[in-house]
């Protein structure tokens, strides 16, 4: 296909693909599923080989979040049946985190739900990274905590954090249908402040929120532009008492063409399949690793994911190997600019916030091939949510955590 050729030769030089291109991937057809899923393949495997880095949440404070956040499970109104509960102590986070550490993770994504931290929070959490560091030294830790206030990202790096996480979730234009209570302007302003604080950025999106394939495409060219470090793709999981409990708009294949569309636009970044690959993949995770190269082990913030031996084993069946703790994630040219700003990211001409090759908003044609054609009919998916389970064991119970 004259498309998946020239996205191919266009993710080898880190050059970005036109709107069309990228839409044309979303609107590929499951006959040409796995013609996608073998290019977006060849690109990943250029840049990182067939490692896949494990990653493991650690939730420092869960529930009784004042946001409005339309799909999470701990907003302002929601009547899920999550765990709640206030701020962890040092000893018991790092004990969480050891779990995950044990079970072959190298970063430990440290989560507390609110708006942002004040600057009482910023010590606790420093306390906190401290306290995983002096039993893990090689461990890196993100933060994930609201929107930052200025300082607080400085004190954060100060502390040992090596990376910040704050999705930009969905595009700038439908952002207000989902949230109310802060702004997307604010997102990529706390992006921006980890990025200059020398934090390496961490931020991306979530699917399955009822948004077209236009939205998906603003997102992805804005978080190509901020050029974080890492983009996590969430797929919507659609809790009871939460505005969005009926949005079941994911199949496995679309999940796949999203993964897909998301390497071609930033080819050379680490893309993590998170929160909802057990409900919306499912029995094709697998081929997902041919996309995407970092993932979460075990559970998630309020919710179960899959067993964490048997993420292992999926790693090994589907011929990937687990990431080691002495090994680069980024590619040389982005791990080089990464150490020499303590994390910030490349961004040479060709890099992922790069306005060459038709630009962020390029509507050029150039090699959209005979792909493109008019989009598929939108599949209906079936509901699961059975497949949808509360967190019951790890942080902030008693119970032995999933990793």
């Amino acid at each position: 296909m004259d498309l998946l050729n020239t996205l191919v030769d266009k993710g080898l030089r880190r050059e970005l693909p036109t709107r069309e291109e990228a839409l044309a991937v979303l609107a590929t057809s499951d006959d040409d599923l796995l013609d996608v899923v073998a290019a977006a393949g060849k690109v990943r495997r250029h840049w990182f080989g067939r490692r896949v880095k494990l990653n493991y949440l650690v939730n420092l404070k869960s529930g009784l979040c004042p946001e409005d956040c339309s799909y999470c499970s701990q907003r302002l109104g929601s009547t899920a049946g999550i765990l709640k509960y206030t701020w962890l102590k040092p000893d018991e986070a790092s004990k969480a985190a050891a779990a995950g550490l044990a079970g072959g993770a190298k970063r430990v994504c440290l989560v507390a739900s609110g708006r942002g931290p004040t600057d009482r929070d910023v010590d606790r959490v420093s306390d906190t990274i401290k306290a995983i560091k002096d039993q893990n030294e090689a461990v890196e830790v993100c933060a994930c905590l609201g929107l930052l206030s200025d300082g607080q990202a400085e004190r954060l790096r100060e502390a040992g954090a090596d990376a910040y996480n704050h999705n930009l979730n969905t595009s700038e234009a439908t952002y207000g249908e989902i949230t109310t209570t802060h702004t997307y302007a604010d997102r990529v302003d706390t992006v921006q402040k980890a990025h200059a604080a020398g934090l390496s950025a961490c931020s991306g999106l979530i699917a399955g929120m009822g948004e077209s394939d236009e939205d998906l495409i603003d997102v992805v060219f804005s978080l190509r532009e901020l050029d974080p470090d890492s983009v996590p793709v969430n797929f919507l999981i659609p809790f009871e008492g939460t505005p969005l409990a009926k949005e079941w708009n994911l199949t496995p294949q679309r999940c796949l063409r999203i993964l897909a569309m998301v390497r071609f636009v930033c080819p050379d970044v680490e893309v993590r399949i998170a929160g909802g690959r057990e409900v919306h993949l499912r029995t094709m995770q697998p081929l997902a690793l041919n996309l995407a190269n970092s993932i979460f082990l075990g559970d998630y913030l309020t919710s179960e994911g899959q067993a964490g031996k048997a993420d292992l084993e999926m790693i090994a069946d589907a011929g990937f190997e687990v990431e080691g703790a002495g090994e680069v994630t980024l590619p040389e040219h982005r791990a080089d600019v990464a150490a020499a700003a303590g994390g910030c990211g490349s961004h040479e001409s060709a890099g992922c916030g790069s306005h060459e090759g038709g630009g962020c908003g390029s509507h050029e044609s150039a090699g959209c091939g005979s792909v493109c054609g008019s989009a598929p009919e939108p599949q209906v998916n079936e509901a699961r949510p059975d497949l949808v389970a509360v967190r019951r064991r790890g942080a902030g119970t008693d119970l032995a955590p999933n990793a």
